[in-house]
């Protein structure tokens, strides 16, 4: 079992930088890829970015690459979500979640935890 507590949303205006953080709880937090999801209102939980266990890949979408970094500290069972030049767009409820199931990570189905999210606005 593991249990995700993300924080460090807010409301920054463009051009501007977050970080995000997702907690993690339980033992085995450091045989879990880590991802972070997006959702807007209306819209599907659409995927960010994720990180293997280890840390030594990460997979990117499109529309973030060159802004955002994720990272991760196994001994504090933490993931990190540096998101830099902020958009309008960026503006969404952000998750981290985790999974066992590294070639399925852009999937919201191949996660086994989720956390609560955290609420990013973006405004222009």
């Amino acid at each position: 079992q593991v249990q995700l507590v993300e924080s460090g949303g807010g409301l920054v205006q463009a051009g501007d930088s977050l970080r995000l953080s997702c907690e993690a709880s339980g033992r085995t937090f450091s045989s879990y890829a880590m991802g972070w999801f997006r959702q807007t209102p209306g819209k599907e939980r659409e995927f960010v970015v994720a990180i293997t266990w280890s840390g030594d890949i990460t997979t990117y979408t499109d529309s973030v690459k060159g802004r955002f970094i994720i990272s991760r500290d196994n001994a504090k069972n933490t993931v990190y979500l540096q998101m830099n030049s902020l958009k309008p767009e960026d503006t969404a409820v952000y998750y981290c979640a985790a999974t066992r199931s590294w070639p399925q990570r852009t999937l919201v189905s191949a996660y086994d935890y989720w956390g609560q999210g955290t609420q990013v606005t973006v405004s222009s």
